[in-house]
């Protein structure tokens, strides 16, 4: 049963960012190459497993979100903690944190998260491509209360 509250948001968004710090770098590879052939992929760096620093590339996702509408994105680092920190730090970012297909699915569905965020070196409850899918084939939930809850945070 669908629920009419759910607005199929994503249909229409092709466009993905991708980021990630030298921890990230080996995940990133294995999301790009899984997602390239539905999707326009747009990798903000690192180019390698060169240690660099994870804040510049989880802010440059988040910018280029906000200034592309109908796009998401996913950054990666080590514990996936720390870049999303910096990506929620960018107004208009709602970074969700996920190392389960249920984190991911409610992080778009109740809180409208607009970039994915994972550690590559952590553990995952599911698989980071079945969560990645579940994240981008998420609706948001436009039901009042997430609404209004979602206005809240913004407004921080």
């Amino acid at each position: 049963m669908i629920n009419e509250h759910i607005v199929l948001d994503f249909v229409h968004m092709k466009k993905i960012f991708i980021g990630s710090d030298h921890a990230g770098f080996q995940l990133k590879q294995k999301v790009k190459a899984h997602l390239s052939s539905n999707y326009d992929i747009e990798d903000v760096g690192c180019d390698s497993a060169e240690s660099c620093d994870y804040p510049n590339f989880g802010m440059k996702v988040g910018q280029a979100v906000v200034a592309n509408p109908d796009t998401l994105g996913i950054v990666i680092c080590g514990s996936g903690v720390g870049i999303s920190i910096a990506a929620n730090r960018v107004k208009g970012i709602r970074c969700v944190l996920a190392n389960s297909v249920e984190l991911a699915r409610l992080g778009r569905e109740h809180n409208g998260a607009n970039v994915l965020a994972m550690g590559e070196r952590t553990s995952f409850v599911d698989q980071p491509l079945e969560i990645v899918d579940t994240f981008l084939s998420t609706a948001v939930d436009e039901h009042e209360r997430h609404e209004r809850r979602r206005q809240l945070l913004d407004a921080i």
